[in-house]
Parts: C-alpha cells; sequence; structure tokens
C-alpha cells in the first residue's frame, strides 16, 4: 500500500496564503479544517499582507440600473471568457442606480446604495450616512479608511474642479482629487494622507492643457498620473517623483476616434479603459490591441479596479 503523505499543519497554511483567492474560495470544500482556516479573518489578513505586494486587480462593471455586474481579469485578453464572470449583486434591487466611489482593500463602495461590498467572497454591509453631513453641494468623495471622523479647525478653499469626477485616486497612503482652489482661482491636487489626516497642495504640469474637453487623475502602474482628453487623442501625464511639480512628464499619447477614458494597466504596461465599443485595451507605445463591448455604455456603467481579497467586515486594518 502506498503511504500517504503527511504535510504538517504550519506548512499547509504557507501553502494556502500564496494561492490565488478564487482557488481558496473553491477549496473550503475539501474539508472542514480548510473551511474553518480559509474563513478565519486572521487567515485573510495575513493572506492580503502576503499577496499585496503582488496583487492580482480585476475590473468591475457595473450596469446603470444594476442589472449586470462583470468582474474581468485586467491581466488576459479581453476575449477569454474563462477570465470574466458574472456576480451576484443581490443585495441592491436590479433597478436601484449604483455610484461607484472607489475601492480599498478588495472592497467596493457604493455611496448610492452606502454599500460596502467585497466582490471576491461576497462580503457586504450596509454603512451609516456621515453624521456630518452639510448642506454643502461642492463635495469630493473617496474610500480608504472605515470610520467617520470630523476634522476640525482646517481651512478648505476647495470644490469640484469644472466637470470632473469627484471621485479620489488612493495613492501613497493619501486620497488625491483634483480641485478648485477658490483662494488662487487655479485647478490643483489636493491629497489627504490617511495616517496622518492632513491635506497637501500638489500643482498640475506647468504645460498640461487645462482647457482641454475632459482631464482626470488615475493611477498609472505606481504613479499618480493625468489623463486630458483632447479633440482627437488621450494624453497620459505621470509624476514621476511623488510631490515634485518638475517631475511630471508626458509619457504617452493614444489616438482616439470620439471617446477613451483610462481606468487602470496592466503589470506589462497596457492600457484599459472605456470608450464608444466597450472596454478598450492600448499597449505601451499607443496601438490599439482590442476591444470588447461588454455591455459597457459609455455614461451608462460604473467601472472600477479593484484587487481580490479574502477580507471580510468588521477589520481593523481595513
Amino acid at each position: 500500500m502506498k503511504k500517504l503523505m503527511y504535510l504538517p499543519h504550519e506548512l499547509i497554511i504557507q501553502i494556502l496564503l500564496r494561492l490565488p483567492v478564487k482557488s481558496l474560495i473553491r477549496f473550503k470544500c475539501v474539508c472542514k479544517l480548510w473551511l474553518t482556516l480559509v474563513s478565519d479573518p486572521h487567515f485573510a489578513i495575513s493572506h492580503f499582507q502576503l499577496n499585496s505586494a503582488t496583487p492580482n486587480p480585476r475590473i468591475l462593471i457595473i450596469s446603470t440600473p444594476a442589472s449586470l455586474v462583470r468582474s474581468i481579469d485586467l491581466e488576459a485578453s479581453l476575449h477569454d471568457d474563462s477570465a470574466s464572470a458574472e456576480l451576484n449583486l443581490n443585495f441592491i434591487h436590479p433597478q436601484s442606480s449604483v455610484e461607484i466611489k472607489g475601492s480599498c482593500n478588495g472592497f467596493i463602495y457604493d455611496f448610492a446604495s452606502m454599500c460596502l461590498w467585497n466582490p471576491s467572497n461576497g462580503v457586504h454591509r450596509q454603512i451609516p450616512s456621515s453624521p456630518y453631513n452639510s448642506n454643502c453641494f461642492y463635495y469630493l468623495d473617496g474610500f480608504g479608511a472605515n470610520t467617520w471622523k470630523e476634522m476640525e479647525g482646517i481651512y478648505l478653499p476647495y470644490m469640484n474642479a469644472g466637470d470632473n469626477s469627484r471621485v479620489g485616486s488612493l495613492v501613497n497612503g493619501a486620497i488625491h482629487w483634483v480641485a478648485f482652489n477658490s483662494d488662487t482661482s487655479m485647478d490643483v491636487i489636493v491629497a489627504f494622507d490617511l495616517a496622518e489626516r492632513k491635506l497637501v497642495e500638489m500643482f498640475l504640469p506647468d504645460d498640461f492643457n487645462i482647457d482641454s474637453n475632459f482631464y482626470e487623475l488615475w493611477v498609472f502602474g505606481e504613479f499618480l498620473s493625468l489623463w486630458v482628453r483632447g479633440e482627437d487623442a488621450v494624453e497620459i501625464w505621470v509624476m514621476k517623483e511623488y510631490k515634485v511639480q518638475s517631475s511630471w512628464t508626458m509619457t504617452l499619447v493614444l489616438p482616439m476616434d470620439d471617446y477613451f477614458s483610462p481606468i487602470c494597466c496592466t503589470i506589462k504596461g497596457d492600457i484599459i479603459g472605456t470608450g464608444s465599443t466597450g472596454l478598450v485595451k492600448y499597449d505601451d507605445k499607443g496601438q490599439l490591441l482590442e476591444h470588447r463591448s461588454y455591455g459597457v455604455v459609455p455614461h451608462g456603467s460604473q467601472v472600477a479596479m479593484y484587487v481580490e481579497s479574502l477580507l471580510s467586515l468588521p477589520v481593523d486594518s481595513v
């Protein structure tokens, strides 16, 4: 008779910690021990921390109303059906509107339903409205903390800049917005440091075309970046050295027929965004690689990027 191989429990844990979230969720069915282990919040935190250096980012598409939800592996071909899956959003009514305000640690924040949702494991939770709501129309939204806190004694001369989105970009532990400074009458970048809870102002590039049709912050690789849409192209600007205005560099120009908004980039530098034909992918030289509709309609779908995680709520580190 063949002898069964014995693996110490500690070694099993170390192996499982290095597996992707999708596999771990399936492995809950192996035995009660693995179900208990993978469901343990401490295991989820350890898994997230271990894999945070090499995350597995995905694109989430939610049609508006919320009748169709799809998760897509952005490292795969847009035509690889095995790399995408429909998700269940049964805690939101199919005819309800959706307003994604960002993602953090695998969670998506929907402002319309005031709900945090982890698309990887289905965990969701309603969160209370801010007790500090005011009648101010010009507000800036972001997602990166787990409690409402009021900051007193801070002067805020900022409001939403033009028609730009109010959703913040999370980089280097801070949420960033393009905002209008009413004191200087200038568009600037405002960063809120989540750890130190203070605001920092940064300037746009000197040669930036502020009179263009549309521009917005995003994260290009590991850098804080800007994209600006002109009449026939989209320019990509990158801040090579954080908080240093002189380090802004225009790195790429993407030809555009009528509509394109960058969302994220792959590990090898391909750029994925929304266009008139749905999701569109360019290479790092600005050449069109592929596109697919996925039912994406400009201004009719919510599209966001998130990383896979096993995290649940409440967790102090979320």
